[in-house]
């Protein structure tokens, strides 16, 4: 039976290549294709939803992002045995790198924008939305990623604060920090594929939740 959700990587720091190659049971199809964005024009025959998860900053917890919504998306269709539903694209976080993203975005039903809570991922996030997401139409959410609450409350929501009062979309789904996303990757694991305790029950939760807000749960 092939997989609901299938994960691309076109970037060439090939950060999910490494992570997807540690995990023993991936429970979606993935491929690399940052020498070949071509190929990503079979997308388009696939009738699947397309969501590209792009911010040209580095370090932003893009491919975090991509990987575990793909496995919950995965986790959540896995009954249904309709074929492929849903394309999650992992992007370059450089401006070097633009003509990559441009062309994941030619096949993309909507955009994910994974920010911080700090202040050095604004103007970064604010050209990447502005300058190339933008420009395209396509409907778009930023998230609010990494957020640790053992910081307090300020940073969280000077982030939202700005994002609403550059109009931008955002989800009110918030991904917190926790060791156990940091550990994943070098454990091979994906978030559904956590050990069974309370950090990682809140941790698998709040992806969920973003899937859920988004309308990853089957076809639109």
């Amino acid at each position: 039976m092939p997989a609901s959700v299938y994960v691309v990587s076109i970037d060439p720091q090939a950060s999910t290549v490494w992570w997807a190659n540690r995990i023993t049971d991936l429970p979606f199809d993935f491929s690399q294709e940052h020498e070949s964005p071509e190929n990503l024009q079979v997308l388009k025959d696939t009738g699947a939803r397309v969501h590209v998860v792009a911010n040209q900053k580095g370090g932003v917890g893009k491919t975090t992002t991509t990987l575990n919504l793909g496995a919950v998306v995965a986790d959540v269709l896995k009954a249904g045995g309709n074929g492929l539903q849903h394309v999650f694209i992992d992007t370059p976080g450089s401006l070097q790198d633009e003509n990559l993203l441009l062309e994941a975005l030619k096949y993309a039903h909507d955009v994910i924008v994974p920010m911080p809570p700090e202040g050095l991922a604004f103007d970064p996030t604010a050209r990447t939305v502005q300058k190339v997401i933008e420009p395209t139409g396509l409907p778009f959410k930023v998230v609010i990623n990494n957020w640790d609450p053992r910081d307090g409350r300020a940073d969280l929501e000077e982030t939202q604060s700005y994002v609403d009062a550059q109009g931008w979309p955002r989800a009110e789904a918030v991904i917190r920090r926790y060791k156990v996303h940091t550990r994943a990757a070098v454990e091979g694991r994906v978030v559904t594929q956590y050990p069974k305790n309370r950090v990682a029950m809140e941790a698998r939760e709040d992806f969920f939740r973003l899937a859920l807000e988004m309308g990853y749960g089957g076809r639109a």
